[in-house]
């Protein structure tokens, strides 16, 4: 069973295609993806905490129907949990190396989300704007925040996270920001 808790959002209200979906995910990302080197190997065993649940983090603060990007996707981490519960929100996954897009794509059509298009190439390049961009292992605040401002719409935000090592101070010097949760995992 998949069963997600986390920071005042629960998925109690998820349906078993939703979760069952979420399970899938987690057999690709460790069938396919770990051996290819797209998630970490020491994490085989904690895929679901460390990264599915993770992601599911930023389901509270994300409103209904928003146009939502991921950069630099990778193995599809934040983008494609949150596709699968958030079905209303249209998510664009960014990213440039190829291999990681054409796992994108095979967990798409294997999860059968219309919700989630592939863009193999820099988000840089995107021709869209967006309200939210999603930001989980992509790069620092700064140079992550450049590259979101100029695909966010006027009042857009970005969800970032940050690392242990993260402080206020380090926002960028045009942007505000808002602490969300705590930084720690209950795996650790």
């Amino acid at each position: 069973m998949f069963h997600v808790k986390h920071e005042g959002w629960t998925a109690d209200e998820l349906s078993p295609a939703q979760l069952a979906s979420l399970g899938l995910y987690e057999d690709l990302l460790l069938n396919r993806a770990l051996p290819r080197g797209l998630v970490a190997a020491s994490d085989a065993g904690q895929l679901r905490t460390r990264h599915i649940l993770d992601s599911l983090r930023a389901v509270p603060h994300i409103s209904a129907q928003e146009r939502v990007v991921d950069l630099g996707s990778g193995a599809g981490l934040p983008g494609l949990p949150l596709a699968v519960v958030r079905p209303d929100l249209d998510i664009t996954l960014a990213e440039t190396r190829q291999a990681r897009a054409a796992f994108l794509e095979l967990v798409v059509e294997r999860l059968r989300l219309p919700n989630v298009q592939v863009f193999p190439g820099p988000a840089e390049e995107l021709a869209s704007v967006f309200d939210v961009c999603l930001a989980r292992g992509f790069g620092d605040a700064l140079s992550t925040w450049v590259i979101a401002r100029d695909l966010l719409r006027p009042l857009g935000g970005l969800i970032y996270w940050a690392g242990q090592t993260f402080r206020v101070d380090d926002q960028p010097p045009d942007a505000r920001i808002e602490l969300v949760g705590d930084a720690t995992l209950e795996s650790g």
